[in-house]
């Protein structure tokens, strides 16, 4: 009888144990992915100043909103869209050589929850705004890391928060686009532009994912 005590006993052990043992293997994935998801930012969400969705949809120059979508990725671009309204628009309501917002209101942001390459700059999973300096047949777009934040001025304590920049050659339109206009084309399973259309210009941004 006393046998059959202890060995009873030592198998309810090893069953405590095995227990024991799945419950911490239990914890650690979920702690392991508790951590892999604070480490992947997952708000896609536009940043709007004193301003809710349904009202920034009313503004004289609306939010505008375009995916950036590969394949099991994706992201967004964020942006105020103003239109022409019968103002000439490059070199005179967006002067040459001067910061740009890239439309209007809030600064216009990259919503990354992966790791990706932009205009040659590599990125880790996060949030940048992201402004231009047009010129005639070339502009520069400078990468930086507070976009939580109204577009002007693009003052020195704004630009020390600045990534990088690259440049983007400019292409004339045979049609003019009255409202300024971000749209996503892909080129394969990793590979992408964004493709910033007003009056007549033409100007693209591009997007690969990191490791594609």
């Amino acid at each position: 009888m006393r046998i059959s005590i202890v060995f009873a006993a030592a198998i309810l052990g090893v069953g405590t144990l095995g227990a024991c043992a799945a419950a911490a293997d239990s914890e650690a994935d979920a702690t392991a992915g508790a951590e892999l998801a604070a480490a992947e930012p997952q708000e896609l969400s536009c940043f709007l100043q004193g301003s809710t969705l349904e009202e920034a949809a009313q503004r004289p120059s609306p939010l505008g909103e375009t995916e950036i979508a590969f394949e099991g990725h994706t992201g967004k671009f964020c942006y105020g869209r103003p239109s022409k309204n019968d103002r000439v628009v490059m070199g005179e309501l967006v002067p040459f050589g001067e910061p740009w917002r890239i439309g209007a209101n809030e600064a216009t942001a990259l919503h990354l929850p992966f790791a990706a390459t932009v205009g040659g700059i590599d990125l880790e999973p996060g949030s940048y705004s992201i402004y231009a300096i047009p010129g005639e047949l070339e502009w520069e777009f400078v990468l930086n890391r507070n976009y939580e934040r109204w577009g002007t001025p693009i003052n020195d304590e704004v630009m020390s928060a600045n990534i990088g920049s690259f440049t983007s050659m400019a292409r004339q339109l045979t049609e003019t686009v009255e409202q300024l206009t971000v749209g996503w084309h892909t080129h394969g399973g990793s590979e992408g532009h964004l493709v910033l259309d007003w009056e007549t210009t033409r100007v693209e941004i591009g997007v690969n994912l990191a490791g594609g």
